[in-house]
C-alpha cells in the first residue's frame, strides 16, 4: 500500500514512512494510492467480534508489510487494554431508529483514545526497530492534546508538545495536559485560538531546517494513520445494527473533519452508509462550505462546545481532494487562496461533496436543549459535542434508516456546561477523580513560530 499527498508534489510513501512524516513536504496531507474494499460477507463477519479483532480486519489491508500479522495484532491489544469498556465503543438506543455510540471510554475520556492509543503504539513498535528519536508537535482543540500526551508520556523514543489556545479549552481538558509529569511531555498554552496552534504546527513542517533538526513527526489528525485508527467504529457500530443487510447512517460532530473524513473512508471501503450529516456548532464553516460553496473563514467564537471551534478544518483538504479528481494541483491552488481569504469550490466539486455529506448547524441555546431534553428523556448524560451531534441528527432522522450519532467526549470533561444545563454534575470516572489535585506544569507562549521553537529546542537539548 502506497500513499500519495493531496498536492501531488511530495514524494509517494509506504504506510510506516507516511505515518512518521505526518504532513508531506509539500504541505499536502497523505491519503492511501487505493482505497481497500471489504465484501459483504466480511462485514457481515464483524458483528459480535471484538472490537480488537475488527480493527485488526478493517485496518490490515492498509498496512502493507510495515508489521508482520502478529506485531499489528499485538499493538492493537495494547492499544485498547486501557479501555474501560468491553465493547469498547458501545451503543445506546435514544429514541425509535436514533442511536449513541459512545466513544468516550478509553484513558483521557475522548474519541481521540481510538486513534491516539493506537498511534503511540505504532510510534513505538517502528522507533525502537529504527533506533530512531522523534519530536511530536501537536495542535489542539481540547481533546487531541491530552490524548497524545497519554499515549506518548514515558515512551522512550519521543519527546511531545502539545500547543493549546490560553483559556480555550476546559479546566480537565487543560489538566489533563498539564499534569502528567513525565520528562518528554510538555503543554505550551499559546496566545490565541485553535487556528493559530494548528497554524504554527504547520509552519514548523514548513520549516524543512528545523523539521530535520528537530526529526519533527506530527499526530494531528493531518497524520493518516490518526483517521485509519477512527474508521473502525463505523464499521462495529454499523455491523451491529444489521451491515451489510441495511444501510446506516452516521452524524458527526465535528470541527477539523477527520471523524466524519473516517467514515467516508468506510463508505468507500463498502460499508453501506446512506448519510454522513457533519454537526457543527455556531463556528459552522463547515456547514455554511457544503451549503454555498464558499469556505471562507470569519473568526473563532468561543462556545460550550470548545473541541469545535474552527474554522481551518485540516482534513477538509482531504475531501477535497476526492471531490475535485485527486487533482492534486487543484487542491494547491485552493490551498493558496485560503491563505488570502478563502476560496470557492467549483460546481462540480460541490455536487460531488453535498453527495457525500449532509450538513447541519446548532446554537448555544440548541446545544443546552439538547442535554436537557436527552437527559430527560434517556437518562444519557451528553456533553455538549454531542449534544450538537443530537440536536443535528434529529433534523435527519428518516424512519427506514437507523441512524448513529458520535458521542465524541465524557460529560465529565466538560462539567460546568452540563450542569448548567442539564442540572447533573457529571463526576470524573475513578481513575481520574485526583484530577484537580495534581500538579500542573505548562508553559506560556506568545503566537510566534520563533518563540515556540526556541521552547522545543531548548526542552530537547538543542
Amino acid at each position: 500500500m502506497r500513499y500519495v499527498s493531496t498536492r501531488g508534489q511530495a514524494p509517494v510513501l509506504d504506510f510506516e514512512a507516511a505515518m512518521l512524516t505526518g504532513l508531506a513536504r509539500d504541505g499536502g496531507l497523505y491519503l492511501p494510492e487505493r482505497i481497500p474494499q471489504m465484501a459483504p460477507a466480511e462485514i457481515a463477519a464483524l458483528a459480535g467480534l471484538p472490537y480488537e479483532e475488527a480493527a485488526l480486519r478493517v485496518m490490515r489491508p492498509y498496512i502493507g508489510d510495515a508489521f508482520s500479522d502478529a506485531e499489528f495484532e499485538a499493538i492493537i491489544a495494547r492499544a485498547y487494554a486501557g479501555f474501560n469498556h468491553v465493547a469498547r465503543a458501545p451503543l445506546v438506543q435514544l429514541g425509535p431508529n436514533h442511536h449513541l455510540l459512545e466513544l468516550f471510554h478509553g484513558p483521557t475520556l475522548a474519541f481521540k483514545d481510538f486513534a491516539m492509543q493506537l498511534i503511540g503504539q505504532l510510534f513505538e513498535a517502528a522507533l525502537s526497530r529504527s533506533g530512531t528519536r522523534v519530536c511530536i508537535v501537536g495542535a489542539t482543540s481540547g481533546d487531541t492534546g491530552s490524548a497524545a500526551i497519554e499515549a506518548f508520556r514515558g515512551l522512550d523514543m519521543v519527546d511531545v508538545f502539545i500547543l493549546y489556545p490560553q483559556g480555550r479549552v476546559s479546566e480537565v481538558q487543560r489538566r489533563q495536559m498539564t499534569t502528567p509529569s513525565e520528562a518528554n511531555v510538555h503543554a505550551i498554552a499559546v496566545e490565541g485560538h485553535f487556528d493559530d496552534c494548528q497554524a504554527r504546527v504547520k509552519d514548523m513542517f514548513n520549516d524543512f531546517a528545523f523539521r530535520d533538526a528537530v526529526n519533527l513527526a506530527g499526530v494531528n489528525s493531518i497524520n493518516w494513520a490518526r483517521v485509519l485508527a477512527q474508521v473502525v467504529y463505523y464499521f462495529t457500530s454499523a455491523a451491529a445494527l444489521g451491515a451489510p443487510h441495511r444501510e446506516v447512517s452516521f452524524t458527526v460532530p465535528t470541527g477539523n473533519f477527520g471523524d466524519v473524513f473516517a467514515g467516508y473512508i468506510a463508505k468507500r471501503m463498502g460499508l453501506p452508509v446512506s448519510r454522513l450529516v457533519v454537526a457543527t456548532n455556531q463556528n459552522d464553516i463547515l456547514h455554511r462550505c457544503l451549503t454555498s460553496g464558499e469556505y471562507r473563514p470569519d473568526g473563532v467564537a468561543p462556545s460550550i462546545s470548545p473541541s469545535m471551534d474552527i474554522q481551518v478544518s485540516s482534513n477538509f483538504e482531504r475531501a477535497l481532494f476526492e471531490a475535485y479528481g485527486r487533482d492534486g494541483r487543484a487542491v494547491a491552488q485552493l490551498m493558496d487562496e485560503l491563505k488570502s481569504g478563502g476560496f470557492s469550490v467549483s460546481q462540480g466539486a460541490l455536487q460531488a461533496l453535498r453527495e457525500a455529506f449532509d450538513s447541519g448547524r446548532c446554537d448555544e441555546d440548541e446545544t443546552r436543549a439538547a442535554i436537557r431534553r436527552t437527559w430527560d428523556t434517556t437518562g444519557e448524560l451528553l456533553c455538549p459535542h454531542g449534544a450538537v451531534g443530537v440536536h443535528v441528527a434529529e433534523t435527519h432522522l428518516v424512519p427506514e434508516v437507523p441512524m448513529i450519532t458520535l458521542a465524541t467526549a465524557h460529560p465529565a470533561k466538560f462539567p460546568a456546561a452540563v450542569e448548567e444545563a442539564s442540572g447533573q454534575h457529571p463526576p470524573l470516572p475513578s481513575h481520574m477523580a485526583d484530577l484537580y489535585d495534581r500538579k500542573e506544569r505548562v508553559t506560556e507562549a506568545a503566537n510566534d513560530l520563533g518563540v515556540i521553537q526556541q521552547i522545543i529546542r531548548e526542552r530537547i537539548g538543542q
